[in-house]
């Protein structure tokens, strides 16, 4: 069965401070950030009714607006309230939850200092973001032919939506190959990250993960950096060259949407699903979802 568009689903939206009916929440074809992509996002997970780092993602929201040059009608304490409004409306305890921001349609032309910044929070039931048997394999990646531009060309600190435009195109490259994603380099030729989550690599028990400084440093990328260090394992964050793949055993790649996933193959690289990812998966997931550990543990 085809999935339901986005645009005709059921439910409310939180709309410039109101609850929306879900169909009614549209803007026009003349909005700035559709012709401009002056717009900022977040993706959020909530499990068992509690949304994961609700604070840090709408700190980092308006972090991204004001890369952009545009400041948020509404406080960090009012987008958190609002959040979670929406999954209480829209009766979801497990689900992913999109902030956005955007330029409206009062000005036209690059310049936009006079456009309405409208913001929006959406709710929805969202599972595994790759398929289940894919993700307990580990994922397949390509090499992406796009790489992470260079800070002095683009506000790579912000989660701005036109930078995930080479993202689209390179994971639509990748399913078309017959893999999950693909591996971007950055501008330099070193590892960056996937199309929508950071990565990391196992050396002789430590962990090595890119330096983000042309890519977001992911927020489930801090907290599994946490995790790893609780486990007293050694966390190394270092430019990383694509040959060095050949030296590593293990990668998992993490993100909101992606959690904590395991990958087996990068191009000619292949690595196992070994000890420390399957740790690092079962401890992020008793971190996100503490009630039910508690229960199995009992």
């Amino acid at each position: 069965m085809a999935p339901v568009p986005y645009d005709q689903r059921d439910g409310v939206i939180w709309l410039n401070g109101e609850l929306i009916p879900w169909r009614d929440t549209k803007v026009h074809v003349l909005t700035h950030a559709l012709h401009y992509a002056s717009a900022v996002f977040e993706g959020m997970r909530a499990y068992d009714g509690s949304i994961f780092k609700l604070t840090e993602h709408n700190q980092r929201l308006h972090e991204s607006a004001k890369i952009l040059d545009f400041e948020i009608p509404y406080s960090v304490a009012e987008l958190d309230k609002a959040a979670r409004e929406v999954l209480r409306a829209n009766k979801l305890t497990d689900a992913y939850v999109r902030p956005i921001a955007w330029r409206g349609s009062e000005q036209m032309g690059v310049a936009a200092q006079h456009t309405k910044i409208n913001v929006s929070i959406s709710a929805w039931d969202w599972g595994s973001y790759f398929d289940p048997a894919a993700r307990e394999k580990g994922l397949r990646l390509a090499i992406a032919q796009y790489r992470r531009p260079d800070p002095r060309t683009a506000p790579t600190k912000s989660k701005a939506a036109g930078l995930y435009m080479i993202c689209t195109i390179e994971k639509h490259r990748a399913e078309k190959a017959g893999y999950a994603d693909a591996l971007m380099l950055d501008w330099r030729g070193q590892i960056a990250e996937a199309t929508g989550a950071n990565i990391f690599f196992v050396k002789d028990g430590v962990l090595h993960t890119p330096t983000p400084d042309c890519f977001l440093d992911g927020i489930t990328r801090r907290t599994v950096i946490a995790l790893a260090k609780q486990r007293g394992l050694q966390v190394v964050e270092r430019a990383i060259m694509p040959e060095e793949m050949a030296e590593f055993s293990e990668c998992f790649i993490t993100g909101t949407a992606a959690e904590v996933t395991p990958v087996s193959e990068i191009g000619p690289y292949r690595f196992a699903i070994g000890d420390i990812t399957r740790t690092l998966m079962d401890d992020f997931s008793a971190l996100v979802r503490p009630a039910q550990t508690v229960a199995a543990a009992g």
